[in-house]
């Protein structure tokens, strides 16, 4: 007489195992060992059907659905358990001098209205388009509060505009450098274009300088130049800096 040995299964996992089989006898060969591995993993696959039958179903187009409950068996990781981060420099900093780092939030209170509005953008909180200006006694009553806001503003632009114009202006006089990506844009762009204000002709681009202006125009895509079409007699750019490794 055969005796049935029980079979635990897990439905959380879809997954049936007999912990208590051993062979009756050894196989005599590798067909016989196929044939029985097959014969167990099919009671063990009808083992989860037969389970599977028994637990609250619902219709569907497909078939019958259920719902599995929650795994029972611990299973292994596949991987390893994630490495935390090592601190960068400024929270090691931050931790030694005891600086408590807090974020700012995006809205912040406006006194004006007694709401929530964010902090930068249109309709924002503490805007200078405001209904109402608190007057004190040393103001003048025949000034108008607004006109006097847009004109501060307006001088705060030219302010602005002035600094710019000076930047490029003093990026002009700077001697020549090898050319770099990131600091041409500067000297092209203060030797290119006319500045308002001064009398001065616009300075002939040289025949190095059209070079380099043609270099960034080649290398000003995503692949940077490698795949874009090449004129008769053109070079390929050379490799600023180092190669990166990548194990």
């Amino acid at each position: 007489m055969k005796i049935q040995q029980p079979v635990q299964v897990d439905l959380g996992h879809l997954m049936a195992l007999n912990p208590h089989y051993n062979f009756i006898s050894p196989p005599s060969s590798r067909e016989e060992l196929v044939n029985e591995c097959l014969q167990k993993g099919t009671e063990l696959v009808q083992a989860i059907a037969n389970e599977l039958f028994f637990l609250p179903s619902t219709e569907d187009k497909d078939g019958p659905l259920v719902e599995l409950p929650p795994p029972k068996t611990r299973l292994p990781r596949g991987k390893h358990l994630p490495k935390p981060k090592p601190p960068t420099k400024w929270e090691l900093f931050a931790k030694k001098k005891g600086i408590n780092i807090i974020k700012r939030g995006k809205n912040v209170f406006d006194k004006q209205t007694c709401t929530w509005k964010r902090c930068y953008g249109y309709d924002r909180a503490n805007d200078e388009n405001i209904p109402i200006l608190e007057s004190k006694m040393t103001d003048d009553l025949e000034v108008d509060p607004f006109a006097e806001m847009q004109a501060n503003k307006r001088k705060q632009i030219e302010k602005q505009e002035k600094n710019r114009l000076q930047n490029l202006k003093q990026a002009a006089k700077r001697p020549p450098f090898p050319f770099s990506p990131s600091r041409c844009h500067v000297q092209l762009a203060a030797t290119a274009l006319p500045i308002i204000g001064t009398q001065a002709a616009t300075k002939k681009m040289t025949k190095d300088e059209l070079g380099n202006v043609a270099g960034m125009a080649a290398t000003a895509t995503a692949s940077g130049g490698k795949f874009d079409k090449k004129f008769p007699g053109e070079k390929l750019p050379k490799h600023e800096g180092k190669y990166r490794k990548i194990n």
